[in-house]
């Protein structure tokens, strides 16, 4: 689906980035002369965030403005972000459209900071195009985990070109971690593989997992589009629904960062149909667990959700 927007909004929207452009402007002068041993990082998402902590640990002063169930589709910064933002040394994004009018703040930003969107290093023939999104690329590449590996490694590279006197022990962490995804990336297909095919349907609430499915053969179906902005109708309803009844999906999931309601309409209308289905284990999508939680890491979310949507979906018991 779509997102309609008005002249109106537009105009509001193009009102903001001005404003928040100046006033990031004006935070950057009264920083200059700061003065801080270590590297300063400010970061998006948790995943993102998450990157940068196994890279480079302590080393850096890291700052993540987007915590624990935080929808990075409808981010707004803080007054306390847009300081941390104008003080950076290094500023890490997604990139792909993921952070909205965010990331079009942080790529201003790029004028005057070392600002890098790491998806963005994905080669253009491995992104998934999708006209719901209006045509852009789905920013969700972190379902993938081979792709992610490519973004941990832009993320290794830009520690290494922002602190120089660092640098061997970034890119040695970069290549130890991106082993480490390697082995998760195999650990994830294997899992799937324990899930009937004809039971390999993932539907959700936000659909975020389209690099997930292609990578790791799942058909995938979101109820709302790539974009949380976006709003599901009664039509989208009824199609899910006709889906569940029509294949026996025993499963379907709501994401920790959308409410809850967004799956129950699908849920009673599959019900109505006959279909018995539940709601299965909540998933991570654009957010990470709780800090100091396995989840609260991108391994220990990935592993998370393999394990939910696996359970879910897997054979009846006593089958």
């Amino acid at each position: 689906m779509t997102p309609r927007t008005s002249p109106f909004t537009a105009v509001l929207r193009a009102a903001a980035l001005t404003c928040a452009a100046a006033l990031l402007a004006s935070c950057a002068s009264a920083a200059e002369g700061a003065s801080d041993e270590r590297l300063q990082v400010v970061t998006t998402t948790g995943m993102v965030a998450d990157a940068v902590h196994r890279i480079a640990g302590d080393r850096v002063q890291l700052y993540s403005l987007m915590g624990p169930g935080i929808d990075p589709h409808l981010y707004k910064a803080t007054a306390g972000d847009v300081r941390a933002i104008a003080a950076a040394d290094l500023i890490l994004y997604n990139g792909l459209h993921l952070e909205a009018a965010t990331g079009e703040v942080l790529a201003e930003m790029g004028r005057r900071t070392h600002t890098v969107a790491i998806a963005e290093s994905i080669p253009v023939d491995r992104r998934m195009a999708t006209v719901a999104f209006g045509g852009s690329y789905d920013p969700h590449v972190w379902f993938d985990v081979s792709l992610w590996s490519m973004a941990v490694r832009a993320a290794g590279n830009a520690l290494a070109e922002a602190d120089s006197a660092n640098a061997s022990y970034y890119l040695r962490q970069t290549d130890d971690y991106v082993r480490e995804l390697g082995l998760l990336h195999e650990w994830v297909g294997e899992q799937v593989l324990a899930v009937p095919e004809e039971r390999r349907v993932l539907i959700t609430a936000h659909d975020a997992f389209g690099y997930f499915g292609r990578a790791y053969g799942v058909q995938v179906e979101g109820l709302q589009g790539i974009s949380t902005a976006t709003e599901a109708g009664a039509a989208d309803v009824r199609r899910l629904a006709n889906l569940i009844a029509a294949r026996g999906v025993p499963s379907v999931f709501v994401e920790t960062s959308i409410p809850r309601r967004t799956i129950e309409a699908v849920r009673a209308a599959a019900r109505a149909l006959g279909a018995d289905v539940v709601i299965g284990e909540p998933l991570y999508s654009d957010a990470l667990g709780t800090s100091g939680t396995a989840e609260g890491t991108y391994v220990g979310m990935i592993r998370h959700n393999v394990r939910a949507i696996v359970e879910g979906l897997g054979p009846v018991a006593g089958a």
